[in-house]
């Protein structure tokens, strides 16, 4: 069984927030603990399970490899190592695909390397995303554009200028870019967040889909994020936040991520219509609490209605006050008794057709 969400449901073409579960490293290097993140992410109603894919060997130098790693969420002593021990080959890749499917959830991959971009690209994902330290890693935005394939540009540690020139060149290859605001910290502070950037993204980038990717605490940043039209949102999650490792802290457990994805639908149902209009489901509270146009005393047939005649009063049913000054001058078609609402055939509104 596969998901019935595919990549065209990335905010290209659709209304619906497409959410991704990031699972990134938080398998700790071991398989079992990630097919239970893709267990946990279809459960909690994520659209897509995201891993990071490397080649380490690819994207560090000899020096970067060999240096020590002193971390407490080390895994090894030698940050090289350290990174092997949290990489998946390529046979266990294509056992989470696998496994994903059966589940019946998307599942993809930050590609670090162009190896790692092709492999992935081989293995069938539905789109890439380009973590935030390779934005500005031109060759590396262009091959993965030319793939052709959905993209998800993530920003964090990024200038203006460094998301301009890597959407311009993305956009020579690929039409479906989604720009992601992101603070590369982990846990971001709230002060950090800088929401305010998804509008100005969404004005001088009107052809790319804008998303939001987030390292914070808790979840209401991110149902304010799509309160500000992030189409897509990502965040990290974990088995247990408790765990060894650098990610585990900025990540929701099962809880969390239910109830965010579960609000991010009640925000879509909120966020609504952006035209103003009286809906059907306010009437019976119209008539209940408004006002309509009432007689202050008894006004006789062919009285002239001048307004000490008139009050205003509830329910509101009969004519709006906001036809008072309509209403004054104009002959009564009828007796009308003290404390009445009064209504459109009590008033001679046209005296040569009535």
């Amino acid at each position: 069984m596969v998901s019935e969400k595919t990549a065209k449901d990335l905010g290209f073409g659709t209304d619906e927030v497409f959410f991704i579960a990031e699972a990134g490293i938080n398998h700790n290097g071991s398989m079992e603990k990630a097919k239970e993140l893709i267990d946990l992410a279809k459960k909690c109603g994520a659209d897509c399970v995201k891993f990071q894919k490397r080649t380490i060997s690819r994207i560090l130098t000899k020096e970067g490899l060999e240096k020590p790693y002193n971390s407490e969420n080390a895994f090894a002593p030698k940050y090289g190592d350290h990174k092997k021990v949290l990489e998946f080959s390529f046979d266990q890749f294509r056992e989470l695909k696998r496994y994903s499917d059966e589940v019946g959830i998307l599942m993809t991959a930050s590609g670090w390397d162009e190896e790692s971009v092709d492999f992935l690209y081989e293995l069938g994902v539905p789109f890439f995303k380009m973590a935030s330290a390779d934005l500005t890693n031109f060759p590396l935005v262009e091959h993965t554009a030319k793939k052709g394939l959905p993209m998800l540009l993530s920003t964090g540690m990024a200038s203006m200028e460094d998301v301009e020139k890597a959407y311009e060149l993305a956009s020579i290859h690929n039409d479906k870019i989604c720009i992601m605001q992101c603070t590369s910290s982990y846990p971001t502070f709230d002060s950090d967040i800088n929401l305010k950037v998804i509008e100005t993204y969404r004005q001088k980038f009107p052809h790319a889909v804008i998303g939001y990717s987030g390292h914070e605490k808790g979840i209401a940043i991110s149902l304010g994020a799509v309160a500000l039209g992030a189409k897509i949102v990502e965040r990290h999650f974990t088995l247990d936040r408790t765990m060894k490792g650098g990610d585990h802290a900025a990540s929701l457990e099962e809880p969390g991520l239910t109830k965010l994805i579960r609000d991010i639908k009640v925000m879509e149902q909120a966020l609504g219509s952006p035209y103003k209009r009286k809906l059907k489901n306010e009437q019976a509270c119209f008539i209940k609490l408004s006002k309509s146009i009432v007689s202050a005393r008894k006004i006789l047939e062919g009285e002239v209605i001048t307004r000490d005649m008139l009050t205003t009063k509830g329910p509101g049913s009969g004519l709006s006050p906001m036809r008072m000054k309509e209403i004054i001058g104009r002959q009564a078609r009828r007796d009308i008794e003290e404390d009445l609402v009064m209504y459109e055939e009590d008033i001679v509104f046209n005296p040569n057709k009535d």
